[in-house]
């Protein structure tokens, strides 16, 4: 993933210093209807990836292709089954998009799903690799109890007297922006417990319970497509949401880091602590959405002025909105002013 121009620059962002790069990646509850589809068919490096994408889907490529241009898809949408794939696809498509354009990023941190993305963007295996791996594992998680997630505006320690059995501690994503996951009484249950405490709590966009135990059996029964992928140390600083730190060449080439990555809690707040923590950026979303943008922009760093934080995607949809949020994300990071 080298590129002519280059993103990388010096680590500090002392007076006149170009900030170094770092791609963010969004995973599941980020997909939306048509998301980023206007790019399919007018930017070129989009739709070559997009197109691999659901050839590499095999038999159900046409399928998902079909809901991810759909202006009204149905509920399955949001299954596993459908917003998985296509999460890896359309984040990997922009990342691919950018690093043509502009050269490598200098770091790369995903979100859940976004991780398998950043991973194929760092050159640890094959974006086909982790295409086939990820569709390989869709009937064992989505044979899992249904179930799903909540987003609460609350701290680890408030949510406390909640978790258990039943409901678990899905994703610390900024100090008081939580996710719990579990099966779906459980979780209407918490959901209410918690309106009733005063707490902002919704549903994600999520049939399943993802880092959860929940589907632990179901990630470990796909962990044997992994024997015989090619697993290399990242060639880009790659940070990851489950370690809440930079991923060791051991780690990134350890299968069982890859399989188990569904049922971990995801710890995207103290992989970011620790990203900035190594020096200012450039933050870039490549992905559906700005989820990532709106935690980004909360963190101290960004919120002084050190670091700086973009987006891929627009705030509000439209064909037009998602070609100039390419156009402007891609100008931002030639310039890094």
């Amino acid at each position: 993933m080298t590129g002519t121009g280059g993103m990388t620059g010096d680590r500090s962002a002392g007076a006149g210093r170009p900030l170094p790069i770092a791609l963010l990646i969004p995973g599941q509850g980020a997909q939306h209807p048509r998301m980023a589809a206007s790019l399919y068919g007018t930017v070129p490096s989009f739709t070559r990836t997009m197109d691999e994408a659901f050839e590499l889907m095999g038999p159900r490529g046409p399928h998902v292709r079909a809901q991810w241009l759909a202006e009204r898809p149905p509920p399955e949408f949001d299954d596993v089954t459908v917003a998985q794939p296509l999460l890896y696809a359309v984040g990997y498509a922009l990342g691919r998009t950018l690093v043509d354009r502009c050269g490598r990023p200098d770091a790369l941190l995903g979100h859940s799903a976004g991780e398998m993305v950043a991973g194929a963007l760092a050159d640890v295996f094959d974006f086909a690799d982790g295409m086939r791996l990820m569709m390989e594992r869709l009937p064992e998680l989505a044979a899992t109890e249904p179930g799903g997630m909540l987003a609460v505006a609350a701290s680890v320690r408030d949510v406390e007297p909640l978790l258990g059995e039943d409901v678990h501690l899905a994703a610390v994503n900024a100090p008081r922006q939580l996710l719990l996951a579990g099966a779906e009484a459980p979780l209407r249950r918490a959901m209410s417990r918690l309106r009733a405490d005063g707490r902002t709590v919704r549903r994600v966009p999520a049939r399943q319970a993802f880092h959860s135990p929940l589907v632990e059996a179901a990630s470990a029964q796909a962990g044997d497509r992994w024997t015989g992928v090619t697993l290399r140390p990242p060639a880009v600083r790659l940070y990851s949401a489950y370690d809440a730190a930079p991923l060791t060449a051991e780690r990134a080439c350890d299968p069982s880091f890859w399989i188990g990555q569904p049922a971990r809690t995801v710890r995207f707040a103290g992989a970011l602590d620790r990203l900035l923590d190594d020096g200012d950026h450039l933050l870039v979303e490549t992905g559906p959405g700005q989820s990532l943008t709106m935690l980004a922009r909360r963190h101290p760093r960004v919120a002084a002025g050190r670091s700086q934080v973009i987006a891929m995607s627009p705030d509000r949809r439209g064909d037009g909105a998602e070609r100039d949020a390419v156009r402007s994300a891609t100008e931002r990071v030639l310039t890094r002013r």
